[in-house]
């Protein structure tokens, strides 16, 4: 769901509310079979309530959206900022997130198709990719810190979102067609583990006089569930490897009852556009490869519709039972896993973080909680806001805080633990116990600057907390941006600093400083770890 604020859309809300938001996701070469811990080793499959990877260990999917490449600009949003991308992927993975969520529409996926508002003095490498080569990128980034990364077709046109997984002008075929060839991009790349196949079925349409997607109904041309079969198993076909992610309707009816005829005996029982599972016992999606099927509702706050039981009188104590009744009773009986897709808010009404802090009780602590991706990274959805502030770089920590206890960080992410831990005494540096070795690559470069990775292993015995790195430049280079520390430049001396998300480098271990600089291409001269030359 979302309002972005500047670039369109609208999405997650009951029948009676507003549209939809979505961002394409792709990779190519780093596997995240190697990672083990936070999201697992290879592909994942589920057993019972649970996601598991290729070994059977259980996994918790704790993840967030980052979207855009469902709107008119065909790529993620934020790219305009001076927060590099590759910056926000550290970001997102040192606070916890392990899964990100990426929203697309067809569009993007187009031959042709031209991603735009770029920041090209501070993404270089993304200019002149199309939408489906960024995504290329950030999947193979992403999926080098252990993150793992669901497809989510958010919208059949970047006009908005749509009741049906095909309009008039993109058909049931072109859905199905361009599954299959994002299945085929990634196929043997276990960062991508799957497929949300179309975001917030939902009504449309005042019964009996029904058009929008129902569940159970029997209808081909509206009944989500067949076609989530037909989809789900299209995938599978070409990657058996994929989960396949099932939302909800609003209405199991694909209708709106009529509000003004003044009979409310036989008026529906509907919830958030994407949210309604009620049906998914009597009716579950049929699979042709056993072990893939992820149910993925989705809830909101105030700050999206002011639903009734928002303003019941035992609220917030009746949630449970209302989150039972739409989807969680299929993770209570042990039919199928959850992962809740979408769910979010500005917390601008006290009722929301009340609302937040129960939802989240609810999933469960540890890794056998159900598992979700956050809605959303983005700071222009405009129901929700997001965990990055308007700068990209800094974060909502009212939002971060009520999430950090569920998040378990990716391996390779750099995050803090899942469980928080009470402050201990100012960490001091230790003396130099050995010393350290750098490497130094140029990523690109381009008339009046370039773009390098310094990488630095502490090669001592013990923890460098805080660990800081120097180098020097020649005359004439100038810092522009920087990543993975906090980068500064005095004279010809770039200091970069460990970030408070990560400040202790320990014996053994390697950082790797991203940076932008103005001026001839130069090599980092002279690099020193804590005052120890490399």
């Amino acid at each position: 769901m979302h309002r972005p604020t500047a670039l369109g859309g609208a999405l997650t809300a009951l029948a009676t509310a507003a549209a939809g938001v979505l961002v394409a996701a792709a990779v190519s070469a780093t596997p995240a079979a190697a990672a083990v811990g936070g999201t697992g080793t290879g592909y994942l499959h589920t057993s019972g309530n649970k996601i598991v990877d290729s070994t059977g260990a259980t996994v918790r999917l704790t993840g967030i959206n980052w979207f855009g490449m469902e709107t008119d600009n065909k790529t993620f949003h934020g790219l305009w900022s001076s927060n590099p991308w590759r910056g926000q992927l550290d970001k997102m993975a040192s606070l916890g997130y392990n899964t990100l969520r990426i929203p697309y529409s067809n569009d993007a996926l187009k031959p042709g198709a031209t991603a735009s508002g770029i920041n090209d003095f501070v993404n270089p490498d993304l200019v002149g990719l199309s939408p489906l080569q960024i995504l290329d990128k950030v999947i193979d980034y992403a999926g080098g810190k252990g993150m793992r990364v669901i497809l989510d077709r958010h919208r059949p046109t970047a006009a908005g979102q749509s009741p049906l997984w095909y309009t008039s002008t993109v058909s049931e075929a072109t859905w199905i067609n361009d599954w299959k060839m994002l299945a085929q991009r990634y196929a043997g790349n276990p960062t991508v583990i799957g497929a949300d196949l179309h975001n917030e079925p939902h009504a449309e349409g005042t019964n009996p006089a029904a058009t929008g997607a129902c569940w159970g109904c029997g209808d081909t041309a509206r009944d989500w569930r067949l076609a989530a079969e037909r989809a789900g198993n299209a995938i599978l076909g070409v990657q058996p490897n994929w989960l396949i992610f099932v939302e909800g309707v609003s209405c199991p009816s694909g209708g709106l009852s009529n509000v003004w005829d003044g009979d409310t005996s036989n008026d529906e029982d509907c919830g958030w556009w994407g949210g309604n599972l009620t049906k998914a016992k009597d009716f579950p999606v049929r699979l042709n490869v056993a072990n893939r099927l992820v149910y993925s509702p989705h809830e909101y706050a105030t700050s999206v519709y002011r639903q009734t039981w928002f303003d019941a009188p035992d609220y917030p104590a009746n949630l449970p039972a209302i989150w039972d009744k739409y989807w969680g009773y299929l993770h209570k009986q042990n039919i199928a896993p959850i992962m809740m897709g979408e769910f979010g808010s500005t917390l601008a009404d006290p009722k929301d973080k009340v609302w937040l802090e129960n939802l989240m009780a609810y999933t469960g602590t540890g890794v056998t909680g159900m598992s979700f991706t956050y809605w959303s990274w983005n700071p222009n959805s405009g129901d929700t806001g997001g965990i990055a502030l308007d700068d990209w770089t800094n974060i909502n920590t009212t939002k971060q805080a009520i999430l950090q206890p569920y998040l378990i960080p990716p391996v390779g992410g750099g995050g803090p633990s899942p469980t928080p831990t009470s402050p201990g005494p100012t960490p001091t540096t230790p003396a130099p116990t050995g010393g350290c070795t750098a490497s130094y690559k140029q990523v690109n470069a381009w008339q009046g600057g370039f773009q390098g990775e310094l990488t630095v292993k502490n090669t001592g015995t013990a923890a460098m907390n805080p660990w800081s790195v120097t180098w020097a430049w020649p005359s004439g280079v100038t810092l522009a941006s920087g990543w993975n520390a906090t980068v500064t430049q005095s004279g010809t001396t770039v200091t970069a600093a460990a970030p408070d998300w990560s400040r202790s480098l320990a014996a053994g271990a390697s950082v790797t400083i991203g940076f932008t600089a103005n001026g001839a291409a130069s090599a980092p001269g002279t690099v020193k770890l804590n005052g120890t030359a490399c």
